[in-house]
Parts: C-alpha cells; structure tokens; sequence
C-alpha cells in the first residue's frame, strides 16, 4: 500500500465565482465545475444531507489541484480566514510562481492584500503570503534566478 499523489486541497469560499476568478489570475486553470448534493455525498463528509457548489482548478503543471467549495447546505459553521499564522489546522497553501512583483501586481487588482512584507530567503526564494479572495491566506514564492 502507498500513496499515489495529494489529490487537492480544498477551500471553502462564499463568492465561487469570485474565488475562481481570482485563481484564474494566479494562473491557476477551472477544470470543471458541479453541483454535488445528497445523502450519499453527506456520508462521506460526516454532514448529511448536503449541498455544494464545487469548482476544481489545476495548477499549470497539471499536478496540483485546487477544490473550491461553497455550501448551500448545510450552512457554514466556522470562519477561520482572518486566523493568523500560528494558528492550529490548515492554514495556507503556497504557490511557486516566476515573478513575485508581477503576481502580487496583477493579484491587488482582485483585492489581494500583502500580509507583511516580500522577504529574500538566503539566496533561494522570495517570500511572501498575502490575503487573496475572502481573506484566503496564500503563500508566493520565487525561486531566485527564475524570473
């Protein structure tokens, strides 16, 4: 027995077209979009009876998937996007991008806020986490001799 790959990761959001738009901006690319609901979707998530929107994007390596969710039913029952970074749990996700200043450039014209600051990394990335759509903690980072 061994795993094969990380499937996805996923995020759940109120606004999914604004939340698509914006990976889209990333970079990012929607492989498709459903409505999922049911009793059989609930016995896998523990919730029910449910209702979801989903959206799934795949990074540009085609290796990395993104699980955009938003729930209709049932309502939502916590909200952990203004959760500093040492908080407990699932946190962030980081994307390798080539051009931080251009990502962050095009990224603020959705609404992405810099969290702190552009940081330089011995001689190996540029760093940096910002708060994109819903206040969505992401990571950036440059490899350094790649933009």
């Amino acid at each position: 027995m061994a795993t094969l790959r990380m499937d996805n990761v996923g995020i759940v959001v109120e606004d999914l077209d604004a939340a698509i738009d914006f990976f889209r901006d990333l970079g990012l690319e929607l492989e498709g979009r459903a409505s999922i609901e049911g009793e059989w979707a609930g016995r896998v998530t523990g919730l029910g009876d449910q209702h979801v929107e989903i959206a799934m994007m795949r990074t540009p390596d085609g290796h990395g998937r993104l699980e955009l969710s938003r729930f209709i039913r049932p309502a939502v029952v916590a909200d952990h996007r203004d959760a500093p970074v040492n908080a407990l749990g699932y946190l962030r996700v980081m994307f390798a991008v080539d051009d931080i200043d251009a990502t962050l450039e095009r990224l603020r014209a959705r609404g992405a806020e810099l969290v702190g600051e552009v940081v330089r990394y011995e001689d190996a990335y540029l760093l940096c986490y910002i708060r994109g759509p819903e206040g969505i903690l992401i990571g950036l980072a440059q490899e350094l001799g790649r933009a």
